[in-house]
């Protein structure tokens, strides 16, 4: 092994905090807990936090909060059949883009925040509201609100989802035909 070099203190102290990030994020957690990304969730989360360290290391300018986010929504729809419409991203991105500022200056504390709130919900299930693609008109939301161990640490409430798996109804049209709808993917 003497060809390998170490990474560096604050590579490894932002990956601890990716990983820590994803693992308290409440819909990562359902994601994994419901195997909704096959019998491999979990891998597929550790494999997205060092796509995440990787992106921070390699770019020559810091990726930015929108740019995780839109790496985040899009590995949530890929590999975990789930489009993200509560903002949760967001705040998800913008905690990883502080973190690495703050690793590479050596501070440390919201990166040990972040791991003790995920060692609190380690192996704990989270409840889940999955809304059908039919209900999504009503709000879903609950107005009994819990404190949550890491509320003080920007970790947000498991958002209301929608089952994307359930198939509609074919639609058909005044003639009788059935209308084949795309998947929202245009050729470009």
């Amino acid at each position: 092994m003497a060809g390998r070099q170490r990474p560096p203190p604050s590579l490894v102290l932002f990956a601890r905090g990716v990983i820590a990030r994803l693992e308290i994020w409440p819909t990562m957690r359902i994601a994994v807990q419901e195997s909704w990304g096959g019998p491999k969730s979990a891998d597929k989360q550790t494999w997205l936090a060092s796509e995440i360290v990787d992106t921070f290391e390699q770019q020559v300018l810091t990726p930015d909060d929108q740019y995780i986010e839109e790496l985040l929504l899009q590995v949530m729809e890929d590999e975990f059949d789930c489009v993200l419409e509560d903002g949760s991203a967001e705040a998800v991105a913008r905690d990883i883009v502080k973190m690495w500022e703050q690793a590479q200056l050596g501070e440390q504390q919201m990166v040990t925040g972040f791991e003790e709130v995920a060692e609190k919900v380690r192996g704990k299930k989270i409840a889940a509201n999955v809304v059908s693609e039919e209900d999504e008109g009503s709000d879903g939301s609950d107005d009994e609100g819990s404190e949550e161990d890491g509320e003080e640490m920007g970790v947000d409430e498991a958002p209301a989802l929608i089952d994307h798996r359930r198939k509609n109804e074919p639609e058909i049209d005044e003639d009788g035909f059935t209308i084949v709808k795309g998947k929202g993917r245009a050729w470009r």
